[in-house]
């Protein structure tokens, strides 16, 4: 049996923290054409109009493979020590990311109270080693539990997938729908 842990490569406390510029536009293809969005802006949170739906923007780190996330404990199917690691991870970022909003407390309540809309873009090394939906659930799961919100507010959810030999990694786009169910 193959010991998961700091040394087995997929989660390391020594991860570079790679945090995107602030974005002013961000464009998400969707089907036939594409939606441009304003993204959130630290500096338009003090005054800024509330017509556009609040967002958030973050590179993480690639999540372990599926078949490294959970472990099986005495019959039971467990979250392994490298699927801990990276969801504990990515709760650092997330705080560090919405550290940088002076109007953080504004930006959790839309997030905590609306529908929301997640789209990911993984960028792996090669194109046929992982699956695209693989890495969907512990990537949901560590945004949500690091911003504190349920993840059954989302609503929609788009993938992509990429291939960056240099930089493995994803992007991450959580955007309020304004839509009530």
């Amino acid at each position: 049996m193959r010991r998961l842990g700091p040394s087995s490569g997929y989660i390391s406390s020594k991860l570079p923290i790679r945090l995107p510029p602030p974005l002013m536009k961000r464009t998400i293809p969707s089907g036939a054409g594409t939606i441009s969005a304003p993204a959130l802006d630290p500096a338009d949170s003090e005054g800024g109009s509330s017509a556009a739906p609040p967002q958030l923007a973050l590179t993480l780190p690639v999540p372990p493979s599926i078949n490294h996330q959970y472990a099986t404990v005495r019959g039971r199917r467990l979250l392994s020590s490298a699927g801990r690691a990276y969801k504990a991870h990515v709760g650092q970022l997330v705080w560090l990311r919405l550290s940088e909003w002076p109007d953080r407390a504004s930006v959790l309540s839309h997030l905590q109270t609306e529908s929301l809309a997640l789209s990911i873009r993984f960028y792996f090394t090669s194109p046929l080693r992982r699956d695209v939906d693989g890495g969907l659930k512990i990537a949901q799961d560590a945004l949500c539990e690091g911003l504190g919100i349920n993840d059954n507010r989302i609503v929609e959810t788009h993938l992509y997938k990429h291939v960056d030999k240099q930089n493995p990694r994803i992007e991450i786009l959580l955007a309020s729908t304004r839509s009530s169910f």
